[in-house]
């Protein structure tokens, strides 16, 4: 079951086609779309009667999960024909494959006070067999999301052989007003819109939050003192400080190291905007690019040891890459148009960008030699890419025309597939996905 959709997951990157294939999965691809595996999950067992409609809803989050990936079918409770009452009970798994049901999660809750246990199995029907051992999660009962959200993360991963992204947040700039006077604060919320907090108030303009990898802090640049300037945000206690810059300088674009102790960002000073990289302990600051040209946008490389940035260097803006130390940099994008705001991929094989060409603009994705670049979206106005932590899913900015237009937050498959707009409360812009939770 694992290689055959491993081989699925290679036909979606690739987009070449792959043929029905014998044996208990049968996953039929046609130049790249996917025929979506078909699961099913029973209503998890309620251990007591506390427990009732927590398990109700976290079966009901797991379903949600899985499904809203575009790799995976739910099979409505309707077409059931065992039912899974008790968590011990062994699974009929000829009842399961005559709905054609091919992974089967099952599951138990159990409330004690604010206290949650969920466990839960993963069954292969056509093979008959459990994928992995039972997993067992502790939580809050406030917390119940979560669980749902790590269940959902061990299935996928069990069926894919990729970590999963369901239990994570995104850190991004909500949006209230009309367009010509917007009102913006920055705000966290899960994954799929849910728990929204808001981190600032709406008296300054805010942009592009980034989280650290540890997902503890938030990076964004703030116009409170009038030039923009950039702001390091512990998101538990909301406190915060500023990275220190000259009197006059506007220091904008920032984003962290892998280990999170050092951050690389754009600073305006005399006219020019050059890459600087500050070490958040020491203080200390280093510059990057030295050229008469606007460089921005820097991200770094999984592994730390390179950045991609944008450049008008060449006379067009155009995306570059060069050692996290400086040097001379590469230019990796070669077609049509304007290429932005690039990301290294957390799997460090692909960069994702921003490209305006012929009055429409698209988010895409290339190889970092530059080979292989791929357009996943067009629009009006599509632009900010962000990856999910595993590297399968980009989140963005989609905005709408004329003067009542809105900006929303889309995401999309790395393919090219399962375009949607992300369930975000009001306007939303500028979003960072950050890392999985501990």
């Amino acid at each position: 079951m694992l290689k055959r959709l491993m081989i699925l997951m290679m036909a979606l990157v690739l987009g070449g086609p792959v043929l029905a294939q014998s044996g208990p999965l049968r996953l039929t691809i046609t130049d790249g779309v996917i025929e979506p595996l078909p699961f099913a999950v029973p209503i998890f067992e309620a251990e007591n009667a506390e427990a009732g409609q927590v398990a109700a809803d976290i079966s009901r989050l797991v379903a949600q999960d899985l499904a809203g990936t575009g790799l995976f079918r739910e099979i409505p409770s309707s077409a059931f024909i065992s039912t899974q009452a008790s968590f011990a009970q062994p699974v009929a798994y000829p009842d399961w494959r005559a709905i054609n049901a091919q992974a089967l999660i099952t599951g138990a809750v159990f409330v004690s006070g604010n206290q949650i246990t969920v466990k839960f199995r993963l069954y292969d029907v056509f093979s008959g067999a459990e994928m992995g051992g039972g997993l067992q999660f502790v939580g809050t009962v406030d917390g119940w999301r979560r669980m749902g959200h790590k269940v959902a993360d061990a299935a996928y991963s069990r069926i894919t052989g990729e970590s999963g992204y369901f239990d994570s947040r995104v850190v991004y700039v909500a949006e209230a007003g009309p367009k010509d006077n917007r009102q913006k604060r920055l705000a966290v919320m899960d994954y799929d819109g849910a728990n929204l907090k808001y981190l600032t108030d709406s008296g300054s303009i805010v942009l592009a939050p980034r989280f650290s990898p540890s997902g503890d802090r938030v990076l964004y640049t703030s116009f409170e003192s009038g030039f923009p300037r950039i702001n390091i945000l512990d998101v538990a206690s909301v406190g915060r400080r500023q990275l220190e810059t000259a009197q006059g300088e506007m220091a904008f674009s920032p984003r962290f190291s892998k280990d999170g102790s050092q951050v690389i960002y754009s600073l305006a000073n005399g006219g020019n905007t050059d890459i600087y990289r500050s070490d958040l302990n020491s203080g200390a600051s280093s510059r990057l690019t030295e050229a008469p040209s606007i460089e921005t946008a820097p991200s770094f490389s999984p592994d730390g040891s390179q950045i991609v940035f944008e450049s008008d260097r060449s006379g067009s803006q155009q995306l570059y890459i060069m050692s996290s130390g400086g040097g001379e940099p590469r230019r990796i994008s070669f077609g049509e148009g304007r290429y932005g705001t690039p990301v290294w991929s957390p799997r460090g094989d692909l960069v994702a960008f921003t490209k305006q060409n012929a009055g429409r603009f698209h988010i895409g994705v290339m190889r970092t030699d530059g080979s292989e670049e791929r357009l996943l979206t067009a629009s009006f106005l599509d632009e900010g890419p962000t990856w999910s932590p595993n590297g399968r899913v980009l989140m963005f900015i989609r905005e709408t025309q004329g003067a009542g237009g809105t900006s929303s937050l889309y995401s999309v498959d790395i393919s090219g597939r399962n375009l949607k707009p992300v369930p975000v409360q009001g306007g939303a812009s500028d979003p960072s996905w950050g890392p999985l939770q501990p």
